[in-house]
Order: C-alpha cells, then structure tokens, then sequence
C-alpha cells in the first residue's frame, strides 16, 4: 500500500505575516549572519585585506634586522630602519619593535619601521676608592658586573683599602664583565732586611719578624756560598716595603 504525501504547489505557499518590528528585526539578523560570515571568511579562512592593493604587515618581531627586511619586502612593503635600543632579554641585532604592527592592513609600498635590540642595558663601573677592598668586590657583584680578582699595590692608603678598579669608573660595560679591584698593600715603610748567608729557615724568621713573608725559594749550584744558604734576593736589602710584601730568595745547592 503506498502513501502520498500532498505538498501544495510554491504559488500557494504563505509566509507568516510580519508587522514593521517583526521585519526589522529579520533584516537585522540577516545582515549580522552576512557580515559575520563575511569575517569569518576574510579572517579564518581566508585571510587577505580588505582593500584591493592593500598588504597584511607581517610579524617580524624576534627576526634579524636582514631576516626581518626580507619578509617585509616579500609582502609589498619598505623598511624604515629604527635604530636601536637596550633590551634586557632579547639578543643584540633581532627586532623588539615594529610600526606598523603585524596584521595591520596597509598599502604596498608603505614604510615599516624596524627597532633592533641593542642587547642588555650597559654597566657603568661603580666608584669603589677609598673603601675597604671586600666592600668593594661585593659593590660591583651588585652593580650587575663580576669582581673577577683583587690585585694589591703599595700606597699611602691603609692596607686593605680599594685604590681603584681596572677598568677604571665609570666605564660602561655589558652585564657580568669582570672587573679588577686593586687594593693597597700599606705603605713602603720597612725596610727589607739582608738575608745573604743566612739559612734558608732563617731568612723565613727574619722575614716574618720584620712583617714581610718568604716568596719563591730558588736553588742554584756554586761554589762560593755554602749550601742551603742565601746567595740573591729579591727585593734587595735596604728597599722600602710594606707589610706582607713578598721577598723572594735563592738557596745555594752543591756545586757537585
């Protein structure tokens, strides 16, 4: 047994009756779906200007200045070089900012400008003289530099005391340098005494007496001294010294 459905011809079909409210509002809506599926075209699917002759700028943040050109020129679009500016994070040379920016719609040929990192805000080396010398090895580990080593020279300063730094104040350098510190060594004020003929442990107690400290023991062969004692030194007998200055000496070995 078959069915038949009855559908009346289109001629007969009636729509709903809409009064002026009903029928802006269904107009509203018709349009909203057109534009909505407009931008979902233009922006999801497919993606290009509006405008006819008009280019989407790129991103090129993070690129070479090279890289960056490159793309840009690929899009329509000059380069209008930025110089360059401190960045605390991005390397010297990529690209940190870009006018106009990415996805913008802009005509072929406009100009975008590039600014490339000019790497970590520099250093300036603090003023350390005149402070205590581990005062100022932990002032320039805070300034953001290293203090690689403490170097010490003789001055009129107390012992201990910052004289200067190598490279000197003030000079800018990049994050974690290493930096020298010189500190003085006291003033040249004792004499160092004679240690020629002396034995060897002698010389060290005389040294140690005056404050100064036994260096490098060097041994060599002759016959005119007696073996195990001290036939040069340095420095020499009667130079100004300060304390804790080093003398270094040579032992006399057996001629055989």
């Amino acid at each position: 047994m078959r069915f038949r459905r009855h559908i009346p011809p289109i001629h007969e079909w009636q729509l709903p009756s809409l009064d002026a409210r009903g029928a802006k509002r269904w107009g509203v809506a018709l349009v909203s779906s057109l534009v909505a599926g407009y931008l979902t075209a233009y922006l999801v699917v497919f993606p290009a200007p509006l405008l006819r002759g008009h280019q989407v700028v790129p991103r090129v943040l993070g690129l070479s200045l090279q890289e960056a050109s490159a793309e840009l020129r690929k899009a329509g679009l000059q380069v209008q070089e930025g110089g360059s500016e401190p960045h605390p994070t991005a390397p010297q040379g990529t690209i940190i900012w870009q006018d106009p920016p990415a996805g913008v719609s802009a005509p072929a040929g406009l100009r975008v400008t590039l600014v490339a990192s000019d790497g970590p805000p520099k250093i300036p080396v603090p003023d350390v003289a005149g402070l205590d010398g581990s005062l100022a090895q932990r002032l320039v580990t805070a300034a953001g530099l290293t203090a690689a080593k403490v170097e010490s020279v003789q001055a009129a300063a107390p012992r201990g005391v910052a004289m200067l730094t190598r490279p000197p104040a003030a000079t800018v350098l990049a994050p974690g340098t290493p930096v020298t510190v010189v500190v003085s060594r006291g003033a040249p004020t004792i004499p160092v005494p004679g240690l020629l003929g002396l034995a060897q442990a002698d010389a060290r107690a005389r040294l140690e007496l005056e404050g100064l400290t036994l260096g490098t023991v060097t041994r060599r062969r002759t016959a005119d001294a007696a073996p195990g004692t001290v036939v040069a030194q340095r420095p020499a007998a009667g130079t100004l010294a300060a304390a804790g200055t080093v003398v270094d000496i040579v032992v006399a070995r057996s001629p055989q």
